[in-house]
């Protein structure tokens, strides 16, 4: 009896701490009655799934993934998602909140999680504030070609050459703020990797030893050795 005990609590233990490895999603989608919905991840440089969970009725659902150290997942409304019906986030150990609604999956999702997600949405934030006045000026860029405003045409070509530059400046510095998070070479590797190689040499130099052995430190180490081979060839 004492034995049986024993292996109950230690089969308790075990599952406790097997649960504290894995990246939890809590996630509720309005509007949807059925689907599979798809947690996915990227392994190499193949899109793989993780998790899936069908959708009959209840529009809430829970997602579980092994995770050893915080990177981006996804996730999908089925297997052949457009982009507008992903879902990306920082995923850590323990639970992620998703809330959002079948109209408009992406655009209308809330998530709390991990301190790295709660940064990356920063970062989001003023990237589509960045990317909302390009928007316009791509407008008047494309009425000015339409009326042959010459004049217009000249200045909007330069704002819109603008951007890219403060694109750019704007995602290392806020990479050089945030070096001890996970969040500042994914960035590099997700939004300048074609930039000026010294700006992403710049990045990798000032991250943390901690953040230079994850992941995306290995990654974007890996990504600038092969740019300079390429643009020493």
């Amino acid at each position: 009896m004492k034995k049986i005990l024993v292996l109950f609590i230690l089969s308790i233990i075990l599952a406790c701490s097997n649960e504290g490895q894995k990246l939890t999603v809590e996630a509720t989608v309005k509007g949807l009655k059925k689907g599979t919905v798809y947690l996915k991840k990227v392994v190499d440089t193949t899109l793989v799934t993780v998790d899936s969970v069908t959708v009959n009725g209840d529009s809430n659902f829970t997602l579980q993934a092994d995770i050893e150290e915080p990177e981006v997942f996804h996730l999908y409304l089925d297997k052949n998602s457009k982009e507008e019906d992903r879902i990306s986030f920082f995923g850590d150990k323990g639970v992620t909140k998703i809330d959002t609604k079948l109209e408009n999956f992406n655009f209308y999702a809330k998530i709390e999680g991990s301190k790295q997600e709660a940064l990356y949405q920063e970062y989001l934030e003023m990237m589509n504030k960045l990317n909302n006045k390009n928007l316009d000026v791509f407008k008047e860029n494309f009425d000015a070609i339409q009326q042959k405003d010459s004049a217009t045409i000249k200045r909007t070509e330069k704002a819109l050459k603008g951007f890219t530059k403060r694109k750019y400046l704007y995602t290392v510095n806020f990479a050089l703020n945030n070096k001890d998070s996970e969040v500042a070479p994914y960035i590099a590797l997700s939004e300048i990797y074609d930039a000026n190689i010294n700006l992403l040499d710049t990045i990798n130099k000032v991250l943390t030893p901690e953040i230079k052995a994850s992941k995306y430190g290995k990654k974007l180490e890996e990504f600038i050795a092969e740019r300079k081979a390429e643009e020493t060839n």
